[in-house]
């Protein structure tokens, strides 16, 4: 349970902060709350309403869906069930830049200009009114007492967006003070530094862990190989957010800070998307987002098939995202969680959309089908694969102990067999593999531009019948 101090901040402090902003933060957390415990039927129907009081909004009010819902003959109405967003095209950020300002609601104030980091190559700039603001924190709020924590509780945060290290002004110093959140940039995470952050978190004792899986499982591995014990520090959950969380680095932030690790899945642009429970299970804030899996052609895909994720956020009827592409690709589905939340959701995450390779015959490639193979490697620490050319293949391995010629052979079989026999294949064995500029990790990194694609772009979504 937490101190006097942490309920202090979640009951008085953090509810006076949101208000002075003019968030509605705590209603929706006690609306949350409730509604996380509906039955699957009930949870479903309670969606449904939302997204028809959702289309009403923007059919009424957003020029862009205005002249859709026209030319299709559609109105609010059907959408109760939200399987019928299927009738809808997928929206992607090509289409929000070419139409942004009739993507704005009629009458809408108060808008927040708002951008992603472009870690995929693709920053965009958006507006979000204050509620789906709130809707987002409400969601994050709700999904940390999963793991009986608050805000309040000590939390350190690695991170390493240019758009939160550039805001660190006196007003959002002294927050983080109140709320006890220690912001750890992780630029320049070398030995040095580390074993800094690691000394001076048994002084700190956070009670949670915020931050890129990467950067959280370096200081796992730094741990273990000081011999630095940190399971005692109290240390009750780590939550991973903004790459892929692999097998691995799960395992080592567990056994390093004896602590349980949470799955996060969410973006600026999409919203607060999904957070693992206790139990494992990767629940979807179905009070603010509805989640599709859909093939290359917006079709969407039945519970245990892959496919690109397109997530319509129903908090935001000001600027909406409709059907919009994460750039993501996972599984919808599983068995009901254990934890008794009727919240659906998310089997498996996969990676980033566009995290694979280019073959010799010109296929597009997958990073799945390379990133299973991994899992196998002893010791592994982290991986990175770079395609320089079509014909010419690097794989960056840091491991804990040596490369071996068999795990060499495997994987130099194994690409050649995805790419074509031609293809050259380096496998190195270094000490460590640096996030890209921003602070983020990718596994793969491809030069070779990616063929056409038959993704749906909807450039002319508002003519079409």
């Amino acid at each position: 349970m937490g101190t006097a101090y942490t309920h202090l901040v979640s009951l008085l402090l953090f509810p006076l902060h949101e208000r002075l902003k003019r968030h509605d933060t705590v209603a929706i957390l006690r609306e949350i709350e409730r509604t996380q415990w509906l039955s699957p039927e009930a949870l479903r129907a309670d969606q449904g309403r939302r997204l028809v009081d959702f289309m009403a909004q923007v059919s009424a009010q957003v020029p862009f869906y205005r002249e859709l819902f026209q030319a299709r003959g559609l109105s609010a109405k059907d959408f109760a069930d939200p399987a019928l967003l299927a009738a809808l095209p997928t929206s992607d950020k090509e289409l929000i830049r070419a139409n942004f300002g009739q993507l704005k609601a009629e009458g809408a104030s108060g808008l927040a200009v708002q951008r992603t980091s472009g870690s995929s190559g693709e920053p965009l700039t958006f507006l979000l009114a204050r509620h789906r603001v709130a809707f987002d924190i409400a969601a994050k709020w709700r999904a940390t007492r999963w793991w009986d924590v608050d805000f309040g509780d000590r939390e350190a945060v690695l991170w390493g967006s240019a758009i939160e290290a550039g805001h660190q002004d006196r007003v959002r110093a002294l927050r983080d003070a109140l709320l006890r959140s220690w912001l750890i940039p992780t630029h320049g995470l070398n030995v040095a530094r580390m074993d800094e952050i690691l000394t001076r978190m048994r002084d700190f004792r956070p009670r949670m862990l915020f931050g890129y899986p990467s950067a959280l499982a370096q200081l796992a591995f730094r741990a273990r190989e000081t011999g630095k014990r940190m399971d005692d520090v109290g240390i009750r959950v780590a939550f991973c957010t903004s790459e892929v969380l692999r097998p691995e680095w799960r395992e080592a932030i567990s056994g390093a800070f004896g602590c349980g690790v949470a799955n996060e899945y969410g973006a600026r642009d999409a919203g607060f998307i999904a957070r693992e429970c206790p139990h494992g299970g990767l629940h979807i804030t179905a009070e603010e987002v509805v989640v599709e899996v859909v093939d290359d052609n917006g079709r969407p895909l039945a519970d245990g098939e892959e496919g690109d994720i397109v997530v319509t956020n129903l908090a935001g009827p000001e600027f909406p995202f409709i059907r919009y592409r994460t750039g993501d690709r996972g599984v919808l589905g599983g068995a009901p969680c254990p934890c008794g939340r009727s919240l659906p959701l998310l089997q498996k995450l996969a990676g980033r959309a566009n995290d694979g390779l280019v073959s010799a015959n010109g296929a597009w490639i997958h990073g799945s089908a390379v990133n299973h193979l991994m899992r196998d490697i002893p010791g592994l620490r982290a991986y990175r694969i770079e395609q320089q050319t079509i014909d010419a293949v690097t794989v960056l391995l840091s491991l804990e102990g040596r490369l071996t010629k068999a795990c060499t052979d495997t994987l130099t079989s194994h690409l050649k067999r995805l790419l074509g026999e031609w293809t050259r294949v380096d496998v190195k064995q270094v000490e460590t593999i640096p996030p890209l500029p921003n602070g983020k990790f990718r596994h793969i990194i491809c030069n070779v531009p990616r063929p056409d694609s038959t993704t749906q772009q909807v450039k002319t979504a508002r003519t079409e019948a």
